[in-house]
C-alpha cells in the first residue's frame, strides 16, 4: 500500500502562493477528503499533488519518493487526477472506450500510444463496466449527459490502476443514485489498499464516503480529523462563515 505525503505543501499562480503550508498524510485504504469554501486553495492543492504546477516551498511525496522526482509515465502510474468536468463542454469526438483507453498509456510498454494490447482492452472494458457504462462502449463522448460523462472520466482514471486517487468534484453531475454508486465504488477501491483524496462540496457526502476530512481556509488547513468529528465542530461552521448544522437539519426536516 501507498502512502502519500503532503509536507508544508505551499504553490500557487503566477508567483502568488494560493496554498501555503500544508501538510497531510494519507494511508493506503484511506479515503481524505477536503472540503472549504470556495476559492480556499482546494482544487490547487490537488493539481500540485499530481505534478501539474510548480511547488514553491515543502514537498509531495510517495512511498518517501519526491513526486518531483519522478517521471510522468512512472507518476501516472501512481497518481491518477479526476478533474471537475462540465456538461456541454468542448470535447473531442471519441468513443467511450477510446477515451477509457487513454488512462493505459502509462501501462503500456512502448512509447507509441498507439500500441493498444488485448490487455489493455480489457482493462478499459472493465473498468467501463465498473462504472455502469458497458452499453456505451461504442458512444461519442460528445453525446453523452454530463453525469454520464463524469462516469467515462472516473472509468478512465480507474483504468490507470492507481496507488493513489485524486478527485476534484466526482459527483459533479451525478444523480442522486449514480451518487450512491460513486460512493461505493471509492468504498471498494480503498478497501484494495488504494488511498483516496478527494475535494468535496457536498459535506454530507463527503462524511459519508472519507475516514477524514481536512477543512481549508485561504489557502491553509484549518483542521484535520476524523469526518464524524468535523462534521459535529464548530470549525466546520466558522470555516463557512454560516451554521452549517443548522442548515443540514433545516433542509433534512422535510425527511421527518
Amino acid at each position: 500500500m501507498s502512502e502519500l505525503k503532503i509536507d508544508g505543501l505551499s504553490c500557487g499562480y503566477g508567483g502568488a502562493d494560493i496554498v501555503k503550508n500544508v501538510s497531510l498524510n494519507v494511508q493506503g485504504g484511506e479515503t481524505v477528503a477536503i472540503a472549504g469554501p470556495n476559492g480556499c486553495g482546494k482544487t490547487t492543492l490537488l493539481r500540485a499533488v499530481c505534478g501539474l504546477i510548480p511547488i514553491t516551498a515543502g514537498g509531495v511525496f510517495i512511498d518517501g519518493k519526491s513526486v518531483a522526482e519522478i517521471s510522468p509515465k512512472e507518476r501516472a502510474q501512481k497518481i491518477a487526477m479526476l478533474s471537475q468536468t462540465g456538461a456541454g463542454g468542448d470535447y473531442f469526438g471519441y468513443t467511450v472506450l477510446n477515451t477509457v483507453l487513454m488512462g493505459r498509456y502509462s501501462r503500456q510498454k512502448g512509447t507509441v500510444f498507439s500500441e493498444t494490447s488485448r490487455e489493455d482492452i480489457s482493462a478499459a472494458e472493465r473498468c467501463i463496466a465498473e462504472v455502469g457504462l458497458e452499453n456505451c462502449e461504442d458512444r461519442l463522448i460528445t453525446e453523452l449527459s454530463g453525469g454520464q460523462l463524469q462516469r467515462v472520466f472516473l472509468a478512465r482514471a480507474f483504468a490507470q490502476e492507481p496507488d493513489i486517487l485524486l478527485l476534484d468534484e466526482p459527483a459533479n453531475h451525478l444523480d442522486i443514485k449514480s451518487q450512491n454508486e460513486l460512493a461505493e465504488l471509492l468504498k471498494r477501491f480503498a478497501e484494495s489498499g488504494k488511498a483516496v483524496v478527494g475535494v468535496f462540496h457536498d459535506i454530507s457526502f463527503a462524511a459519508a464516503v472519507s475516514d477524514r476530512i481536512l477543512l481549508m481556509k485561504n489557502g491553509e488547513a484549518a483542521d484535520c480529523g476524523n469526518a464524524e468529528d468535523i462534521v459535529k465542530s464548530e470549525k466546520l461552521s466558522e470555516v463557512f462563515g454560516t451554521d452549517i448544522r443548522a442548515y443540514m437539519k433545516k433542509v433534512l426536516k422535510i425527511w421527518e
